[in-house]
């Protein structure tokens, strides 16, 4: 990355990290000389990786989230959910039960400025985009339709997309979208919590030309997300089963603990509930199928036979379809380890973590989340150094012989206590240079 200075669009490079302004615009700022400053910036950007001003440390930030995502510059956003799948699950989905007031508040608001209203999911997925009919047309040739992915990890900086991974409100200018297609647009959004948790349940956006770029149309977004959370709150709360429990951690077959009953899962099965539980918001057939087979000449009829026997398992109000989705809450023992690790509580994860998850999975997206969750623990406990948690780890079945946790133990531990895991150390590297001398040529 470049160093510091002038570009030559003539702005100096932005190196204030505060977030001074919510607002794209200034009072009194051309939107034309704006949308041109910011053009600049941007193809400073996307060649050397600078941000430069006049960006806002907002944007600059999405910007560089962006690109560590590796979004392309150009290209649309991808269609996700079909017709007969987003029917199905924004049916289901709690902003459903609040789009009466969204439209009531903002049908006015979308029709004389000739804008969209879109109400997006926690995954950046456009369940409603409505309004008017000239501007939805011209939105649907960039994708900026129902069922498609706006997630600031697919399509770049974007008002929902970035509201979400923000979680607060967002306007985006002109040029300060990531994607040069949507350039020409701006828009506002903002989240929408579930007033009982406070789980994210996704966010409403307005998008439209250059009028939104204004604070009342920010300060508007965010007031139609406060009253779509009020409503919720006075709303008769569904019916909520009981969490359910599944235990996933050093075993080859999952338990299940629901509605008083205990189930070891076969193999298949386990696999599937880990996968569904990592997804609360559901996973498609196809995605399913990519998740759990290596062989690509697997069918999406053996997929179905295997659903259709662990509902019969699980009962049929437990597990539904179109995403297929767990019904209720799922206290999963690796999500505990994760969130643990993810607020610091590495003795704590320590706890719950009873070895790789499902060690004998070779589903592809069960084996990536295995390596993870062990690489996540695995680092954790040598950056804290305690020998203790150390040496629980290293002694453990599945990491006997993993070399850099020894030497972490063997270097944490006071002088007179380091003779075992020194003893192992030497073991396990003469180990490695027998191993590194059979592979070299000749050997």
């Amino acid at each position: 990355m470049a160093g510091g200075g002038h570009t030559e669009c003539g702005e100096a490079e932005l190196t204030d990290r505060r977030d001074d302004s919510w607002v794209a615009l200034e009072a009194g700022a051309d939107p034309a000389e704006r949308s041109r400053q910011l053009r600049c910036a941007h193809d400073e950007f996307t060649a050397d990786g600078r941000v430069v001003r006049p960006v806002r440390p907002l944007v600059a930030a999405s910007w560089q989230r962006s690109a560590r995502a590796r979004v392309s510059p150009d290209g649309a956003a991808c269609v996700e959910l079909g017709e007969d799948e987003l029917a199905g699950y924004r049916d289901g989905h709690p902003l459903a039960r609040v789009m009466p007031v969204i439209r009531e508040l903002t049908a006015a608001y979308a029709g004389d400025g000739e804008h969209l209203v879109a109400v997006c999911d926690a995954q950046g997925r456009l369940l409603w985009v409505e309004g008017h009919r000239r501007t939805r047309g011209a939105a649907a040739r960039m994708n900026f339709v129902p069922g498609a992915r706006w997630a600031e990890s697919a399509v770049g900086t974007n008002a929902p997309g970035t509201a979400l991974a923000e979680d607060r409100p967002v306007q985006v200018f002109s040029a300060e979208h990531f994607r040069r297609p949507v350039q020409r647009w701006t828009c506002a959004a903002a989240p929408v919590h579930d007033p009982r948790t406070g789980r994210l349940l996704g966010a409403v956006d307005l998008t439209g030309g250059d009028g939104l770029a204004h604070p009342h149309s920010l300060g508007f977004v965010q007031a139609v997300a406060r009253a779509s959370e009020s409503e919720l709150a006075l709303l008769v709360p569904p019916l909520v089963r009981e969490a359910i429990s599944l235990s996933a951690l050093g075993r080859d077959e999952a338990l299940l603990v629901a509605d008083g009953r205990k189930l070891r899962l076969s193999h298949r099965h386990s696999e599937i509930l880990v996968l569904l539980a990592r997804h609360p918001e559901g996973l498609s057939g196809d995605e399913l199928l990519v998740s759990l087979y290596e062989d690509e000449t697997v069918s999406p009829v053996t997929l179905r036979a295997e659903l259709s026997r662990l509902r019969r398992l699980l009962g049929p109000d437990l597990l539904a379809s179109r995403p297929y989705r767990l019904t209720a809450p799922v206290d999963a023992d690796f999500d505990t380890v994760a969130r643990r690790l993810g607020s610091g509580a590495v003795a704590a994860a320590m706890t719950v973590y009873a070895g790789p998850l499902l060690p004998a999975s070779q589903a592809p997206a069960v084996a990536r989340l295995r390596r993870r969750l062990a690489d996540q623990l695995r680092s954790a406990l040598i950056a804290r150094a305690d020998p203790g948690l150390l040496a629980d780890w290293a002694y453990s079945p599945w990491a006997e012989d993993d070399l850099p946790v020894w030497q972490a133990l063997a270097t944490a531990l006071p002088r007179v206590q380091q003779a075992a895991a020194q003893a192992r150390l030497r073991e396990l590297k003469g180990e490695l240079d027998i191993a590194t001398g059979l592979q070299r040529p000749g050997a």
